[in-house]
This record gives structure tokens, sequence and C-alpha cells, in this order.
């Protein structure tokens, strides 16, 4: 696994996958985690290869010394020493869930290294975007056929109403389909570092009203991709987001959630390659 040294002298790693022609797609994983669970996004390296970091104090990147630097806005250096370290004048940036706040703040701070941007399920703190438990639950309800759908809206709803803490039991309604892959996906791809998790949101890591006004001048193309059932990107408020960028393209997947790659390898492969591939 090839590794790269951060500004701060911090060692991080990062998988390159596929053997598509043309620079790498630096690829941002959520959690914050490592990029196991992005796989490698449906077949996406069939079309272009990918640069998949683990973020630091995650999979083998390793812990830093100064706790602080989880903080959201100060791994964007770190996706610009990716950059650097792979030789790139631009790149083509994917951030998914969480890491599209990391991806968002890149744009944001360096729009002339871009090529492209997809954002995938995106997170929506970075620009102050605000999703409401009844929107959440007007998603939620878009899979009240489904055999688990009764006891996993009750704790969505407690947790809703901020009397209920079950996290676990709404996971269904983050996949498609919750059969054993999304099962086992799940279980795999739980963020192991904590504190990487409590401080990437500290004070600080984020001034929506900056990061919005700086994406008005974000002039390079921009994909926002979210799953028609996603509780985390619901698409009314990702539609929203796709908004504040002069050249947006919003694209919703029928019957996805918070993982589109793996609900429909082939809708997803095909909207993020076609993307990838404009000019």
């Amino acid at each position: 696994m090839p590794t790269y040294s951060a500004s701060d002298g911090t060692r991080l790693a990062y998988r390159d996958l596929g053997e598509g022609n043309g620079d790498p797609v630096v690829c941002v994983p959520g959690g914050p985690t490592d990029s196991r669970y992005l796989g490698d996004l449906g077949g996406l390296s069939g079309h272009r290869r990918l640069a998949l970091p683990d973020l630091r104090g995650t999979g083998r990147s390793a812990t830093p010394e100064a706790p602080a630097s989880y903080r959201c806005d100060r791994l964007v250096d770190d996706i610009e020493a990716l950059r650097v370290h792979l030789g790139l004048d631009r790149i083509d940036l994917l951030g998914h869930s969480a890491g599209a706040n990391i991806a968002t703040q890149y744009a944001a701070r360096h729009p002339h290294r871009l090529n492209r941007v997809a954002l995938i399920g995106p997170s929506t703190r970075a620009v102050g975007l605000d999703i409401t438990g009844e929107t959440r639950l007007q998603a939620a309800r878009l899979r009240k056929d489904e055999p688990w759908f009764p006891a996993a809206f009750a704790a969505l709803e407690a947790i809703t109403e901020g009397t209920g803490t079950d996290w676990d039991a709404i996971s269904p309604f983050f996949y498609g389909r919750w059969d054993a892959a999304a099962q086992l996906h799940h279980a795999e791809s739980r963020p192991a570092n904590t504190e990487a998790v409590i401080r990437f949101g500290e004070e600080g890591a984020f001034d929506p009203t900056a990061t919005r006004t700086a994406l008005a001048e974000v002039t390079v193309p921009v994909l926002l991709l979210t799953g028609e059932c996603d509780l985390n990107s619901p698409p009314e408020v990702i539609a929203g987001f796709a908004e504040l960028f002069p050249d947006a393209l919003l694209a919703v997947q029928p019957g996805a959630g918070h993982y589109p790659w793996l609900d429909d390898p082939e809708s997803f492969t095909a909207v993020a390659a076609d993307f990838l591939a404009r000019p």
C-alpha cells in the first residue's frame, strides 16, 4: 500500500486501484475512517484509476501527534499533500458522506487545483444546510413495505425526537437492500478511531458562510449524486446543495440508500464514469 507524507510529517496511506487511462480520481472516504468500505466503488476502477486515502489515524495511516489535526478543515491539507505526491497539477476529486465535507472545503480553498468534483451521498455540514427530522422520516417512509421497517422506524422516530440512541437499529435504512451483503458491509465499515470521529467536527471545523461564498467561484463541473432513500443525504436537501455551485449536476439514483455503488453498481458507475469523462 503506497504512502505519502502530510505537511505535519504524519505518514498517510492510500490504495491505488484500477488500470484505466489518465490520472487517478482522488476518492475521500467518510466516517472519518479508512477507505476499505468504498471497495472499488462498484467497478468505477474499471473506468478510471482510483487513489483512495485512509484518513489520518485510520486504516494503515499513522496516528498524528496532534489530535487537533483530525478536524475536518485540517484534513483538507492531507488531500492537498496527496495531490502533490501524485504529481498532479489538477485532480478529479470524489468525496462520500462526511468525506464530502473535506472535498467541499478543498474545492473552496483550492479551486484552481480541480478538474471535476463528485460528491456522493454528501454530508452538508460544511455548507450549513440542515436536515430536519421530518425530512429524514419522510425518506424512511419510502421503505414502509420492508419487513424490518416497523422496528427500524420506531428507533428512528425516537432518535429524531431526542429520546433514543439505538443507531444500530436504523442501519437498514442506509442500504437499498438490507441483505447479507449489506449487513456484512455495515459490520465491516464502522469507524474504529473514536477520537478521530469526535474531533472531526470540533469547533472551527466548519465555516459555512465562507465556504458557500467560495463555492460560488468554483467553475469546474460538480456532480452531486444521492440515493432516492438516503436518510443522510435526502434528495431535496442535496438539490439545495447543488444550487451553491455554478456548474452542478444533481443525480438521484432510484431505490438507493447511502451506498449507491453497492445498491446498483451498474447505474452508479454509468453516471459517475460519464461525469468523470466530461471535458
